[in-house]
Formats: C-alpha cells, sequence, structure tokens
C-alpha cells in the first residue's frame, strides 16, 4: 500500500483523443490519484513505461499496432503493474477484455463516456475505486510451474482414507479470478462427474460476457444458473449478477437478500448452502480475491467434514480471500493452482467409486 499522502500514480492508455481527455479529467479529479501519463498506443506505454512508473495503468484493448493484450502481457514481462482494463460494454470487446484479464490484467471496469451524463458520475467513481483498490496490489513476474503430477502434496490416496468424496463443488472468487478459473476448468476436463457451483465478483455490466467467454474457454460447459433449476453434473454453474446463489432440495435458488462481506453474490452464502445441502460430500475452494468474502463459508464446509481448499499465496494473484480462510485454521489443504483441479478429480471419482 502506497504510504502517506502520496498520491497514486495512473499511466492511462488509451487510442481515442475524447476518451483519453475524459480519463485524464476523472483521474485529475480524484484528490488521491495524479495522472503522469496518457498514450494513444501499446508501443508509447511501452517506451514509457519506465521512465513514468505508474502505480496502476488503465488499458484500451483495442489500439493500433501492438494490441492492449499483447502491451499487457509486456508490462507483467518488464515491470508488474497493476492493470485496469477500461472496457466498452460490446461483447466483442468485453471478450477482449477478459482475454487481457488472463494476459495479466487484474480488473475490468465500464468505459466511461462523455455523451451518457447520466450515468457518468457513478462509472467515474467505480473507476477511480478500481484504480485505489489496485494500486494496494504487490505483483511479481509470472512465474513458470511443474505440472500438477510434480508438485508436492497430498496424493489422492491420502484423500481417499480422510473423505469419502464429494457430489458438488463450489468455486468462488474475485480479483484475478477469470484467468484461475481457466486454469481450474481446463485441467477438470469435459468428463467431470459432479456439478460445480460459481461466485465470481464481476461487474453487472460484464457479467453476461463473462459468462459466454468462460463458456468458450472451458471444456465443461458453464450457464448462468437459473432460479429452481436442477443442477447438471459436469457444468459449471454462475451466480448471476447482483443476487446471492444458493443449492437447496437438489436446485438451485437466487436470492436477493442483503450482501455478505460486502458482496452479493457472496461466496459465503453459496458455501453455507452447499454444506447444508450436501454435508460432507461437498468441496469448496477459495480462490483469488481482496478482502475476506468466502472464508466464514468455506469454514462451515471444514468444520462439517467436506474438503476445504484455499488457493496458495504463490499462485494467488491477490492473497486476501484465501488468506482470511487460512488464518481461520479451517483449510483441508492449501494449494498451488495447478493442484486444484487434480484434488477436485480424485474427490469426485472417489464418490463414483463409493457410491456404486
Amino acid at each position: 500500500m502506497l504510504a502517506g499522502n502520496k498520491k497514486i500514480r495512473v499511466m492511462i492508455v488509451e487510442d481515442s483523443p475524447v476518451q483519453r481527455r475524459l480519463l485524464q479529467s476523472i483521474v485529475a479529479s480524484h484528490p488521491r490519484l495524479q495522472s503522469v501519463g496518457a498514450v494513444s498506443s501499446g508501443e508509447a506505454a511501452l517506451q514509457c513505461l519506465e521512465r513514468l512508473e505508474p502505480d496502476v495503468i488503465t488499458m484500451d484493448i483495442r489500439l493500433p499496432g501492438v494490441s492492449g493484450i499483447e502491451t499487457t502481457e509486456q508490462i507483467m514481462r518488464r515491470r508488474p503493474t497493476p492493470i485496469v482494463v477500461v472496457a466498452a460494454r460490446e461483447a466483442s470487446r468485453a471478450n477482449m477484455s477478459f482475454d487481457a484479464l488472463r494476459a495479466g490484467a487484474v480488473s475490468v471496469v465500464e468505459k466511461p463516456r462523455a455523451s451518457e451524463s447520466a450515468g457518468l458520475s457513478q462509472i467515474s467513481e467505480r473507476l477511480c475505486r478500481q484504480i485505489l483498490l489496485m494500486s494496494e496490489l504487490k505483483l511479481v513476474r509470472r512465474r513458470r510451474f511443474r505440472a500438477p503430477e510434480a508438485l508436492s502434496g497430498t496424493p489422492p490416496s491420502a484423500v481417499r482414507s480422510r473423505h469419502s468424496g464429494v457430489a458438488a463443488v463450489g468455486l468462488v472468487a474475485s480479483t484475478g479470478g477469470p484467468n484461475a478459473l481457466v486454469e481450474i476448468l481446463t485441467r477438470l476436463g469435459d468428463n467431470f462427474p459432479v456439478p460445480v457451483f460459481l461466485v465470481q465478483h464481476m461487474a453487472a455490466s460484464f457479467h453476461d460476457c463473462f459468462v459466454n467467454w468462460l463458456d468458450g474457454l472451458s471444456p465443461m460447459p458453464v450457464v448462468t444458473a437459473s432460479h429452481g433449476a436442477r443442477p447438471v453434473p459436469g457444468a459449471v454453474h454462475v451466480a448471476p449478477a447482483s443476487v446471492h446463489l444458493e443449492v437447496a432440495n437438489g436446485r438451485s435458488w437466487l436470492c436477493d437478500a442483503a450482501p455478505v462481506a460486502s458482496q452479493r453474490p457472496s461466496g459465503t452464502v453459496l458455501f453455507r448452502s452447499l454444506t447444508a445441502e450436501y454435508g460432507a460430500a461437498c468441496a469448496g475452494v477459495l480462490l483469488t480475491g481482496m478482502g475476506d468474502d468466502g472464508a466464514a463459508g468455506l469454514r462451515e464446509i471444514f468444520c462439517a467434514g467436506g474438503f476445504a481448499i484455499a488457493e496458495d499465496e504463490s499462485t494467488a494473484a491477490v492473497f486476501g480471500m484465501p488468506a482470511a480462510a487460512i488464518r481461520q485454521g479451517a483449510v483441508s489443504a492449501v494449494l498451488p493452482l495447478p493442484d486444484i483441479a487434480p484434488r477436485l478429480r480424485a474427490l469426485a471419482v472417489e464418490r463414483l467409486t463409493v457410491a456404486s
């Protein structure tokens, strides 16, 4: 976190002169932010990166020449810096924004437009809030990890000796989550035998695009959970924007109750419902994210005899949520990202073996 009253240095990457001036004005209007540069291309951003030393970068995706995605990748290799993607709501641009998250960006916010004065103040406020939050992240250059089978940890045989497998899996993620989720779902494969429920903290305006983007990359079908629907084994059921997702009596239920840990949907709400529905036959995975949402719910899974996983600090883009669960001392395993899917597969296969 930046100390004292030092202003947060923001570099703006945006090819539209009108949009660039608007972003500069928004940043300049906040007492804790300072625009140290506004450039129109990825090449220009890379040329002045070391000289400007920004604390946070706002990134457009469709840039002339080097794309925003490639620019993000190069920045994360050269000088890891929190990058906030500022994207239009159009589906094609939103999909590219999620690709930028895979490249190393940490957050996506809606692009403010001067022509939409009615919502401009709210969008501007969200942008400034994201810049402030992202300035607190401590990023490192991306590391390469060994394949899951080469990593140390509890082997599947040891898992089976303590648990009788799982009939459902809950995943909860926030900042940095989309990239982590792609890795987990890819490793789970297209024949995962139990339903997966997902809470990803996401701006409502990007929810549908996020689900479509994740569905396109995952070997498992990814759908928005429907009220009263029966969960499908081998599919990922995503909590809709701004409502809680619960599972009860063999169905998914949506609820607009008050936020929990400042979040709606909340990971803790999902985990608690899985505990009530499945007892020891469920697994919860708490992934990268700021704050502590999901920690209390993961503890309930652990105390009920289910399998509670927190992502290890070595792979978490933001260690806040997993760290909160670990501090409570109620996790079955702390695993780096490549180890999570193999552990879940082992638990799901064990459930089938026991059932047969």
